[in-house]
């Protein structure tokens, strides 16, 4: 069998480097915000060209507290809105709505999945704060027009780059794209921990202090809550684990690209519609489209191909947001309907590839 991702082999190839820094953490004694936690937020902001990064618990409490620091310094308020793509994962959304702020959704483009600027300034009312783009599969949106629509109307721009590890839009990284940005660590990710782990990245120090202070239980000194708080903090494992990983990004990056490539030039199949790529991708997943989406995953599963679907229920048709569920979103549906995610990740043998491919390319129709 072809795994879809096959994690264990990803970490086995660190595997010496991995128990070393877990043994320094353990001797150490310090297990909470420690110096491993410091040194990987200023090695990851370094990476994404960002002058401040601040480890928290996952990818989600990296946008919740983004959103909730903007409230805090009174740009935002309950009620107010943040435009975000009606195809994205559900945790872009549940993080504005975990912050009373409604969401307004905005259709993608059909070829490259990613928010469509042109569809933005329609949607903006004198409630919207912020534009959240989604850098969907590993690929950027088209930043200069966001950026130009969120500097038109005084936005925010607040990227999810919870896929988007690495990539570029022009000269500049994810993460260092907008006023923040939202990473998540989730160990299927191009830059994965052993567990969770999230970071913001930001180049506000307001924003940056207010962040690390509203995840450490609202405190800027230990015992004095200036904020009403959570707990949302790197722990001083996984950000061991990730300064190792963190090294051999690129690298990873590099066979997902090669990866990519081989399917992009060699798949030929009319069933078959290939991800259209605009800027830098990193290639976090590649995404096909069919109309014979259920018959050619079984297909593949019958020959040894393991497949998955991102994603396969579009956020408004989720019981989570009913209120929701008759609203229509053709385009995002559509996508949510046909999308089938092949295997890629920097471990997969170009062996392997070439055998998916010859799969997809003998198979002539589906019944």
């Amino acid at each position: 069998m072809i795994p879809f991702l096959d994690l264990k082999g990803i970490n086995a190839q660190y595997r010496e480097k991995l128990i070393e820094a877990c043994t320094k953490v353990i001797d150490s004694g310090w297990y909470v915000q420690g110096s491993e936690h410091k040194e990987f937020e200023k090695e990851f902001a370094e990476y994404c060209g960002s002058k401040y990064a601040i480890g928290v618990a996952n990818g989600l409490d990296a946008l919740i507290l983004i959103l909730r620091a903007y409230k805090e310094l009174e740009f935002m308020e309950d009620g107010d809105e943040v435009i975000v793509p009606s195809n994205t994962y559900i945790a872009s959304i549940l993080a504005i709505s975990e912050n009373n702020l409604v969401p307004l959704l905005v259709e993608p483009q059909i070829d490259t999945y990613l928010i469509d600027p042109s569809k933005i300034e329609e949607k903006i009312t004198s409630k919207t704060k912020a534009i959240m783009p989604v850098h969907l599969y590993g690929q950027t949106c088209e930043m200069d027009e966001i950026n130009t629509i969120a500097k038109k109307y005084n936005l925010k721009v607040i990227e999810d780059s919870a896929q988007a590890h690495g990539a570029y839009y022009k000269d500049k990284r994810a993460g260092n794209l907008g006023d923040a940005s939202g990473f998540s660590f989730y160990p299927g990710k191009n830059l994965g921990a052993l567990g969770d782990g999230g970071a913001v990245t930001t180049n506000d120090e307001e924003l940056a202090n207010t962040i690390k202070a509203l995840g450490n239980y609202g405190s800027h000194k230990k015992y004095e809550n200036k904020f009403k708080g959570v707990n949302s903090r790197l722990d001083e494992m996984q950000a061991a684990m990730l300064r190792v990983k963190l090294r051999y990004l690129d690298k990873e990056i590099a066979k997902r690209k090669e990866i990519a490539n081989y399917y992009l030039i060699n798949i030929k199949n009319e069933n078959i519609i290939l991800p259209t790529i605009q800027t830098k991708s990193v290639w976090h997943l590649f995404v096909i489209r069919t109309t014979k989406r259920e018959e050619l995953q079984k297909y593949l599963l019958d020959n040894g191909v393991q497949t998955l679907i991102h994603y396969p229920l579009a956020p408004h048709k989720q019981e989570a947001y009913k209120e929701w569920n008759d609203d229509s979103y053709p385009i995002s549906e559509q996508i949510h309907d046909e999308v089938l995610s092949l295997p890629i990740s920097g471990v997969q043998s170009m062996e392997d590839t070439k055998k998916i491919v010859k799969l997809l390319n003998t198979l002539k129709g589906i019944d």
